[in-house]
């Protein structure tokens, strides 16, 4: 006898609960900035800021987590992910401009204040934007994003050097860092459970690395992130002047921004919350049930509404 179909159960999740991710493009000082946005648009902003070799693909499970409640915009820096890739010849790939640029798209986007996610490139970015407007960051969370000479592990000897001297020697004993095994390595280092890791996340990231002129785009940034070292005391001073609600969530196992990063912002930040994670420099990968909870709890805390 041939069962009858039986009517499906209704789901737990009902329509319209689950936050819906919206990837879209603003043009900024003529440049095309692609950016992932969920949430209510009156919720309180965070911005999600992302490091190298990434995008803002790096926060594809986290967005959601937090739309519930916030409304959370994740923009792609120029030469990474969907936003363009001006020529090298009519755009500076500095980090002062990557401030400018998402200065401008917040500035569109109607956006007054601003917790403010750090990691990696996001970090000088990051506090770039905040030294422009203090006032507008509600909140800071720190993941894995340095602004302290004490932060700059061994993996960096070689690009001083690259800064202390321009040549195209210099420059050409870097670009290890855009092999695919290195990038790689960037994901797995100081991860205890490799099953964790989506493989798909490093192969995306050679991917944007081998289009060409990319490679670079991105030696040029490591060239420029000297001039972060150089900002690091005004960064601190934002942290001490301000004091903005922060959250430092981060992997203790980094080869690149180690834990000996981590723990100064203490000295500026006093009441800072403070988390090291047994993981490594992408800990939303592998550590994301635990990071996710903490960084909702904090802003709930911090600038959540009722």
């Amino acid at each position: 006898m041939v069962g009858i179909a039986q009517k499906p159960s209704v789901s737990a999740v009902q329509e319209g609960e689950f936050p819906v991710t919206h990837f879209r493009t603003a043009t900024v000082n003529g440049i095309d900035i692609f950016y992932r946005e969920a949430g209510p648009a009156d919720g309180p902003a965070v911005l999600l800021l992302h490091g190298f070799p990434t995008a803002s693909s790096q926060f594809r499970h986290l967005i959601p987590l937090l739309a519930d409640r916030y409304r959370v915009i994740a923009p792609d820096f120029p030469g990474f992910g969907h936003s363009a890739s001006p020529d090298r010849s009519t755009f500076d790939y500095t980090f002062a401009n990557f401030a400018d640029l998402m200065n401008g798209l917040i500035d569109q986007l109607g956006v007054d204040r601003y917790a403010l996610y750090c990691f990696d490139y996001g970090a000088p970015t990051g506090y770039r934007l905040a030294l422009k407007g203090p006032e507008r960051v509600s909140a800071l969370i720190v993941q894995n994003g340095n602004a302290y000479e004490e932060g700059l592990s061994d993996f960096w000897d070689p690009i001083k050097a690259y800064w202390a001297d321009k040549t195209d020697e210099r420059r050409q004993a870097i670009a290890f860092i855009l092999k695919p095994e290195t990038v790689k390595q960037q994901y797995t280092a100081g991860v205890k459970d490799l099953s964790r890791l989506d493989p798909d996340r490093w192969l995306h990231d050679d991917v944007q690395l081998a289009r060409p002129g990319n490679a670079d785009i991105q030696l040029d940034l490591f060239y420029d992130y000297g001039s972060n070292v150089t900002l690091y005391p005004e960064f601190q001073a934002f942290f001490r002047d301000h004091q903005p609600p922060t959250l430092v969530v981060w992997g203790q196992n980094d080869p690149v921004f180690p834990a000996a990063g981590a723990h100064p912002y203490k000295r500026d930040l006093p009441s800072a919350e403070f988390h090291l994670l047994d993981t490594g420099h992408f800990l939303l990968e592998d550590k994301l049930d635990v990071a996710a909870p903490m960084i909702h709890d904090f802003l709930d805390r911090s600038i959540g509404r009722s």
